[in-house]
């Protein structure tokens, strides 16, 4: 703050909210249990009242008293209080409390508050008041009418977004800032403004005024209800968690678990074709997420698909970290992939397998492709499929806001039992979207009170993993923050100097053109570091929706390019757009790699006769919290 005066955000604030007080007068009124307008509240709505607000204080009251009883109940990474502590330091950064920079804030202001008051026939620009108000600035988060049915609830979303857009603006104009300090600060101010968003308030969202009123504050009471059991589990719900079974509805492919290590199950998939692809295909998904959801439900699920193609299947199912997992680092994690390998080579002799590493198993299986290079055994692998995966992180995106020395010390210090809480990472990967991920459901589940939808992608993104401290320190620090998978020889795994250069395998590789985790532009870089065939198609979509799109749904493109771009943005000018799914273009690059067909007969048939195995997929560590 300055001499001044309050900062901004108050100032452009004050006279909507004064009209904003005057239209909430009759609100306040009734939950005292006054008039409602010019109609006397009926006894049994202000016992309703009355009822409301005892609840929600004996809600409250019993949450406080278990928190006093157990100090640790609440997980730091679901704390509404941090985000005070953020803000004050984000606003000592900015140049917003210059004196100067106010005047001329309030100037622009003054003048967008009398082009949105003459919509309505007041100001001084007042015209004929419009039956449906055009707003100078437009954002889905206001799309409802009730936004511009008030001048009050105009004003305060108007002064919203143009805040936001100025704020947004300082970041890129201030001077002496690194490039990657404007990034960080980039990513805060976002972050920010999309808590500071009138949305989130429900004396300031109108929509949440209505509800309030047409359901006598129960929605307040079912909101609480949300927001005090998300609170306790320590992350934010998104979904109807019992909706979902593994086995029944989620994760439903047959197949069986055929071998186990501490590290991870192997599930091989039940084929669905009297022949099969005589090379086998081993998927091996992050572990910071569960394998499942390339195996979602019959009709999304890749892993289904990809059996009905004539391959044959295996999953690689990791472990959800705790403490016997607290030595564990990324060698092990490249250890378990030849594991994987070799194991079925073994139990199918044959002489390689055709693997997919999604997102960082992907970064994990380059540096097995290199391991094994480096150890002339890169025939065990006939070829690669890369997933939204990086091999270079300098275009990481967003990300890389996280990997700074005090972001990594918090790090540590919250993975103080050996492993880092999948919870931490699930509010990261949350605060890259924040209007969708976080705040649209704050608005939808703990003001309006609404109930949780039954989606499953949404189920899998809130179905956390732990993770292992040491690998995600390494992982961050020598990936993310240093980049040293791509210099030759500065990471060694297994005792075996890692270099992407000489890898040779035929490789595909899968970008999201919307991919705000793994940004295209970044996926693109493995095609500056391998030695081998290349084929890269760029798919409409992110990271998750831009992987998981069966044929059948019709949704989305993607990309190709036959010539030979050396840029992705060369590879966008020169690219043939095709309608739909990529995956029937891979199998083809698939069959190409090798075409031989076999019976699908004896261990091709996980569990027949004479074949032992561990269990049913989806197995027990999917399960494991």
């Amino acid at each position: 703050m300055t001499e001044t005066g309050p900062d901004p955000f108050t100032n452009m604030y004050e006279a909507p909210a004064k009209l904003a007080r005057m239209m909430f007068a009759s609100f306040q009124g009734a939950m005292a249990g006054g008039m409602m307008g010019d109609t006397p509240m009926k006894p049994e709505d202000a016992q309703h009242w009355a009822e409301v607000g005892t609840k929600l204080q004996t809600m409250w009251m019993q949450y406080q008293a278990e928190q006093l009883a157990n100090p640790q109940a609440m997980a730091p990474y679901f704390d509404p209080t941090r985000w005070q502590s953020i803000a004050q330091d984000w606003f000592r950064q900015m140049p917003i409390a210059d004196p100067a920079q106010q005047q001329r804030l309030m100037q622009e202001g003054m003048q967008l508050w009398q082009q949105v008051l003459g919509q309505y026939g007041l100001g001084e620009m007042a015209g004929i008041p419009a039956d449906d108000p055009e707003m100078p600035l437009k954002d889905r988060r206001f799309a409802d009418p009730k936004w511009r049915a008030h001048p009050a609830f105009a004003l305060i979303h108007q002064t919203y977004l143009f805040l936001a857009q100025r704020v947004a603006a300082m970041v890129d104009q201030m001077e002496g800032l690194s490039e990657d300090k404007r990034e960080q600060l980039r990513f805060t101010t976002k972050a920010i403004t999309e808590a500071a968003s009138p949305a989130n308030f429900p004396l300031l969202n109108p929509v949440v005024m209505e509800r309030t009123l047409e359901s006598r504050g129960d929605n307040l009471v079912k909101g609480m209800e949300h927001l005090l059991n998300d609170l306790r589990r320590g992350q934010l719900s998104h979904t109807d968690a019992s909706a979902f079974t593994l086995g029944e509805n989620i994760a439903v492919t047959p197949g069986k678990v055929v071998h186990e290590t501490p590290l991870y199950q192997l599930i091989q998939y039940t084929p669905s074709t009297d022949k099969v692809l005589a090379t086998p295909l081993v998927i091996f998904p992050p572990w910071i997420n569960r394998f499942y959801i390339l195996d979602l439900n019959a009709k999304k699920s890749f892993v289904k698909w990809v059996v009905h193609q004539g391959v044959t299947v295996f999953m690689v199912s990791w472990k959800s970290a705790d403490a016997s997992m607290k030595d564990v680092v990324w060698d092990d994690y490249v250890r378990a992939q030849i594991d994987a390998i070799d194991h079925i080579r073994e139990r199918l002799d044959v002489p390689a397998v055709h693997t997919i590493g999604y997102c960082v198993a992907g970064t994990t299986l380059a540096a097995t492709l290199s391991l094994l290079h480096r150890r002339g055994e890169q025939d065990k692998v006939k070829s690669a499929t890369f997933f939204t995966a990086q091999v270079d992180f300098e275009k990481a995106g967003e990300l890389l806001n996280f990997v700074d020395d005090q972001q990594l010390g918090m790090v540590k210090a919250m993975s103080a039992d050996g492993y880092l809480d999948g919870r931490y990472m699930a509010a990261t990967f949350n605060l890259l979207r924040g209007t969708d991920l976080i705040w649209n459901y704050v608005v939808n589940n703990y003001l309006l009170g609404e109930d949780y939808p039954a989606f499953d992608l949404l189920h899998w993104n809130g179905d956390v993993t732990n993770l292992p401290a040491k690998w995600h320190a390494q992982y961050l620090r020598d990936l993310y923050k240093d980049n040293k998978l791509v210099e030759p020889g500065a990471l060694s795994v297994d005792n075996t100097p890692i270099d992407l250069g000489i890898v040779e395998t035929p490789t595909y590789v899968q970008a999201g053109k919307e991919d705000h985790i793994a940004p295209a532009e970044s996926v693109w870089k493995i095609t500056d570091h391998f030695k081998g065939p290349i084929k890269f198609v760029l798919a409409g979509s992110g990271h998750i929706a831009g992987v998981v799109n069966p044929p059948d749904a019709g949704k989305y493109q993607y990309w190709l390019n036959d010539g030979e771009p050396r840029s992705l943005a060369e590879f966008r000018e020169g690219a043939v757009e095709h309608p739909g799914s990529w995956w029937p273009d891979w199998i083809d690059w698939l069959r190409e790699q090798d075409g031989e067909t076999v019976l699908a007969k004896g261990k091709r048939k996980p569990g027949s006769k004479g074949d032992k195995v561990i269990g049913d997929a989806p197995g027990r560590y999917v399960a494991t919290r």
